[in-house]
């Protein structure tokens, strides 16, 4: 037994080895990318520090790799576009936080609306998406830490994004727009 006289846990450092691909992408120069408590509190940091308020660690080589397998930490006020991918699905497994991803019609209606949450809590905690189909995610905690998987290489052509939701400049169109979809949201969720 140690003699330590504090009741507070050291937390291991913060990966070293990470190479800035923009200010929100980051990759791993390690043959073995972890992940532990002081990847995600970096990421939360990085995220913080950014006007979009969202990181990412890229755990594939680098952008040309074919399969694209990704840690991603968005803040609760981070604005996630409606986008679809054209020739290509996703995975989306949650590890910390909670969310509501909205999935629309090609129209801009709500289609449905998946509650998601870490194992154990009684919500989804993964989903598969196939291609071609328009989806956002509305963050209902401080933070929303995701593993995300997708096929490469990385193409920003082969993301699609509608012209009914704003496109993110124009801060009051995406807060109104965001508004008016948790309210179609919470309405979808409570007709189930």
């Amino acid at each position: 037994m140690g003699s330590s006289s504090s009741n507070e846990t050291a937390l291991p450092s913060p990966p070293t080895s990470l190479r800035a691909q923009n200010p929100e992408v980051y990759y791993s120069d390690d043959a073995i990318v972890t992940a532990d408590d002081a990847t995600i509190g970096e990421l939360k940091r990085i995220a913080a520090g950014n006007p979009r308020l969202r990181s990412r660690l890229c755990t594939h080589p680098d952008p040309a790799s074919g399969l694209h397998e990704m840690l991603i930490v968005h803040h609760r006020e981070a604005y996630v576009r409606p986008h679809k991918h054209l020739g290509k699905p996703e995975s989306f497994h949650v590890i910390e936080g909670s969310a509501q991803v909205v999935i629309f019609e090609d129209d801009g209606g709500i289609r449905d609306v998946l509650e998601m949450a870490p194992y154990g809590q009684g919500k989804r905690c993964y989903y598969r998406m196939p291609e071609k189909v328009f989806h956002s995610i509305l963050i209902t905690s401080e933070w929303l830490v995701f593993h995300e998987t997708t096929a490469g290489p990385f193409d920003p052509s082969r993301t699609a994004f509608p012209d009914w939701a704003p496109d993110g400049s124009d801060t009051a169109a995406v807060q109104d727009y965001v508004t008016k979809t948790r309210a179609l949201a919470a309405k979808r969720l409570a007709g189930k």
